[in-house]
């Protein structure tokens, strides 16, 4: 395999490499050590849809790994980046993220920063923080129906799931909320997903998708003007998982959503930060434009 670059960190070297020369068991073995819920099949859907960065020990163990999603010629979404815990304070972090900028020359930087990660980011010079909420746990039917009393507002339209015709409408909404052309995130999401959408008028105005992912389930993307089309559509999703694990990653400034998912067994489990370098990843085409309610996952957006 061809070798990208080298550090020396203490006794020892690490060397770079495509990532998608590494054994993908390793791969998942490294975000396993540190704790994250990633599947085979998780890390397989980035790995296709992706490009990145493995740091290789001595004798073949993946000690450090970066990633980034094109999604417009002039911007990159920054994901994966673990490093084992004893490498953290000496620069392995650092080094990979230079690596992936220098591959990626003139682009705007996105990503969602762990606890732990965030002072790397904001040393690298990311900036424009939006707090992201991890909410999880075992959907029940009673905590369900609670959830649901909780957030009883009637909306205008009628709720159904998703068609294959209907895949045109949510580029198009998830455009308008992201400001990004995403298709080629749809075609990895939308073959292991089901979906509901929102038809109001004639027209899809929100939607939401929900497939296998860590530990379970999650709930995301969900694209929606308002918190609550975005509970409209995520109900079915809440019913048909009820009582096994599921998860869903919300903006903290959606409080009647959150609430919601509390209400409904997924309680506040941890928090990110969603970051940009250049400027803001993802902003909504106009003020009146849908936005990201839910994530497809922090590595995805």
């Amino acid at each position: 395999m061809e070798t990208i670059a080298r550090l020396h960190i203490d006794t020892f070297e690490l060397t770079l490499r495509d990532i998608k020369e590494v054994d993908p068991k390793l791969l998942h073995a490294l975000s396993v050590s540190v704790g994250w819920p990633h599947r085979d099949s998780d890390w397989q859907m980035l790995l296709e849809l992706g490009q990145g960065l493995a740091a290789v020990d001595e004798i073949g163990r993946v000690v450090g790994t970066v990633m980034w999603l094109r999604y417009d010629a002039d911007f990159a979404m920054v994901c994966m980046l673990i490093t084992l815990p004893r490498l953290q304070e000496q620069g392995a972090g650092s080094w990979l993220m230079e690596k992936a900028h220098e591959l990626n020359k003139g682009a705007v930087f996105g990503l969602n920063a762990t606890r732990e990660a965030k002072r790397l980011y904001r040393s690298l010079g990311y900036g424009y923080e939006q707090k992201i909420l991890r909410c999880q746990g075992e959907a029940t039917p009673e905590a369900s129906a609670a959830g649901m009393a909780a957030s009883s507002a009637k909306v205008e339209g009628l709720v159904r799931p998703l068609a294959a015709g209907d895949h045109d409408s949510l580029l198009r909404l998830d455009h308008a909320a992201t400001g990004h052309d995403r298709a080629v995130a749809y075609q990895a999401l939308l073959p292991v997903s089901r979906g509901q959408v929102l038809v109001r008028n004639g027209e899809i105005v929100a939607f939401s998708l929900c497939r296998p992912f860590g530990r379970g389930h999650v709930i995301g993307p969900i694209i929606a003007a308002s918190e609550d089309d975005a509970i409209a559509v995520s109900r079915a999703h809440v019913e048909a998982h009820a009582g096994s694990f599921l998860r869903a990653d919300t903006p903290a400034s959606n409080t009647v959503f959150t609430n919601f998912l509390v209400g409904s067994g997924m309680q506040i489990h941890d928090s990110a930060t969603s970051m940009g370098l250049g400027r803001v990843p993802f902003k909504p085409l106009t003020p009146a434009s849908p936005r990201r309610i839910a994530f497809a996952s922090q590595a995805i957006g």
